[in-house]
């Protein structure tokens, strides 16, 4: 859904202190990507004309993973030299932003929040109004809380730490989320104070400004808590992380895939399945992966980036990484499949064997204990337990051609 004049400013400029890292929080990877990329990706999607992204605490770590993430929106960078804040930092953005426009505020350590949320909060959020996203949480320690006069509408935010004992009681708190027309954003930050227990100039303090201005404040529920979870700790971030993951196993399992142990799988990319495929517990896929029909990834694999054609049986502990895999193939136990390997149908690759940036023709067999390098190995050859490709002069690497139809003895030594 396109919305017109809409930009985005994610707050991605915190430290963590709770996280104990030398590392940005929004650095930190939740299924195989960092806090922040999920935000992005959720924010492109709203196809908004600008997304703007406030940074301080590890910036050009932050900036340079990025550089290689291409998204449908280009984003600028913003600093913030000095943590003084969310309104501060907020405040940061706001030259570069059309003053017309609806302001989406989003936060990068925040990874799950819907699309469809983020829909209906701008919605809100346009002419005069002014939108926050809120959430009921059973636990809502650490959150400020929705304070509702007795018509019920939205007062103002209570940050925790300013907030009275039975403040506190309140369930119902803030996301951070919020949506307002850039002109009087700018005019109620321009109005903050840091008078407060933090000594920091809070974006929440807009709230009470904007309903003493006049101006109604919607709140819109998130239905899923989870979506609204920000991460301050490694506790946290550990709670999402098997949150995401059971959503993607219950989505697999959906599909067709039987997963021997839902809470012994892990997906930290994206995977594409046929029918009838088998994964074994403690399997960890990363990258983009994409894995046919009648497939079998035995227990403890670990496989990136790899394409596994129909029928294909891999033992446990193999570990394959930028692999194409033919039909009908048999790898391992404890085999290494490295970038660049290529086997076609019927191949058989066993234990111990270690193939890189080679390819192995059909029915071909390298069953025990090898090194294939460098190497183009053709139809129905097969190579001795012990067998190495010597493909490194301590300068270059130089390739081995094999045949058709070749036995190769064990212990062999085929210095290319």
């Amino acid at each position: 859904m396109s919305h017109p004049s809409l930009e985005v400013i994610v707050l991605a400029a915190g430290k963590g202190t709770r996280m104990q890292s030398r590392r940005a929080k929004v650095m930190h990877m939740l299924a195989g990507r960092p806090l922040l990329a999920h935000v992005l990706s959720t924010a492109d999607s709203l196809s908004p004309d600008r997304i703007h992204v406030v940074i301080g605490f590890g910036a050009n770590d932050v900036q340079d993973y990025f550089k290689a993430c291409p998204m449908k929106n280009e984003f600028r960078w913003v600093r913030q030299e000095q943590q003084l804040g969310t309104g501060h930092a907020v405040k940061q953005a706001l030259p570069f932003i059309d003053h017309a426009s609806t302001v989406l505020i989003l936060y990068g350590d925040v990874p799950l929040v819907s699309q469809d949320s983020l829909n209906r909060l701008v919605e809100a959020g346009q002419g005069d109004e002014v939108a926050i996203l809120t959430a009921y949480l059973d636990d809502p320690r650490g959150y400020g809380r929705i304070y509702r006069d007795e018509s019920n509408e939205v007062r103002a935010i209570i940050e925790e730490a300013d907030a009275s004992p039975e403040q506190r009681e309140i369930s119902e708190v803030n996301t951070g989320f919020i949506a307002v027309n850039a002109g009087r954003l700018k005019h109620w930050l321009d109005r903050l104070d840091n008078q407060n227990r933090q000594n920091e100039y809070y974006l929440t303090d807009i709230i009470s400004m904007a309903v003493s201005d006049g101006f109604k404040v919607k709140g819109i529920q998130a239905g899923d808590p989870y979506a609204v979870m920000g991460v301050n700790s490694r506790q946290q971030l550990s709670a999402l992380e098997r949150h995401i993951q059971r959503n993607q196993a219950e989505k697999l399992m959906q599909s067709g895939v039987t997963l021997m142990d839902p809470e012994r799988f892990d997906l930290r990319g994206t995977l594409r399945t046929g029918q009838d495929v088998v994964i074994d517990v403690g399997v960890v896929v990363n990258g983009h992966v994409d894995i046919g029909n009648n497939v079998y990834i035995g227990a403890y694999c670990v496989i990136t980036d790899s394409v596994i054609s129909d029928g294909a049986r891999i033992e446990s502990h193999t570990v394959i990484e930028g692999g194409h895999i033919g039909s009908d193939v048999r790898i391992g136990p404890f085999a290494r499949i490295r970038p660049g390997a290529r086997l076609d149908e019927e191949v058989r690759v066993g234990n111990f064997v270690e193939v890189k940036n080679s390819s192995i023709g059909q029915g071909s067999k390298v069953n025990h204990l090898s090194y294939i390098g460098d190497a183009t190995v053709g139809k129905q050859v097969n190579i001795g337990a012990g067998t190495i490709t010597c493909n490194y002069d301590g300068a270059n690497k130089h390739h081995t051609d094999i045949g058709d139809h070749v036995f190769v003895g064990s212990s062999s030594q085929l210095v290319a």
